[in-house]
């Protein structure tokens, strides 16, 4: 009998002192150790990762519209710039884009060249049907000044000067009146004095004026030099 009346005590303290602690969690309530984090809540990474994307999705539509701008921009300065050229005489040298002027030119300033500033002691009149055929206006003149020397020392001590075009460039064609360099080497033979010679370089800018086909030298500029 005492023993079953001790045996009741002792569960009674034991249920108070559980009542003082609280309810005691169960094995249930308590999250398994292996068990997985849940897969809807992302990581910071992650979070970060979405919020940049987010902010570049967001930036697209901003970035489209000053690419807009600035194409619609440069499309102006582009207008403006050809309407400028097209204006500017320098772009209306057809040197830039008749190929077969520039050709025509440069062949018929190189002969004339070739014929004025050569000269042979036994055939002066060559050099008359020269100036004859490819000068007019203030080249007659000036080749006359600048050939003035061989033709008075030419018979003399028997003269044969030989001149011949190395290249030419086509600086201006305008219209009909062009404007060319030449350059050209040449050689001085003096038969008199057991045939001695003597070689130069010379460079001339040449205007010339298309007639009838025909290209004619109008005014020869030998840049500073002289003959």
């Amino acid at each position: 009998m005492s023993t079953t009346r001790h045996l009741l005590n002792r569960q009674r303290r034991l249920a108070a002192a559980a009542t003082s602690r609280g309810p005691a969690a169960s094995v249930t309530d308590r999250p398994p150790k292996d068990e997985a984090p849940d897969r809807e809540t992302a990581s910071p990474a992650e979070q970060d990762g979405e919020a940049t994307g987010s902010a570049q999705r967001a930036r697209l539509p901003v970035l489209l519209c000053v690419l807009a701008l600035l194409l619609a921009g440069f499309a102006g300065y582009a207008a403006q710039r050809s309407s400028t050229l097209r204006d500017d005489p320098a772009t209306r040298n057809a040197a830039l884009a008749d190929a077969a002027r520039t050709s025509e030119l440069k062949g018929q300033v190189t002969r004339a060249v070739e014929a004025l500033f050569s000269y042979n002691f036994a055939e002066p009149a060559a050099l008359d049907r020269a100036a004859e055929a490819h000068l007019s206006g203030a080249a007659v003149r000036q080749h006359a000044d600048l050939l003035a020397a061989v033709r008075k020392e030419g018979p003399q001590q028997k003269l044969v000067l030989t001149t011949t075009v190395t290249g030419a460039g086509v600086e201006r064609i305008d219209g009909d009146r062009s404007r060319v360099l030449v350059f050209a080497d040449q050689s001085n033979t003096r038969t008199a004095t057991k045939g001695e010679t003597s070689y130069g370089a010379a460079m001339l800018a040449v205007e010339a004026r298309r007639t009838g086909g025909t290209w004619t030298v109008t005014a020869i500029d030998t840049l500073g030099a002289r003959s």
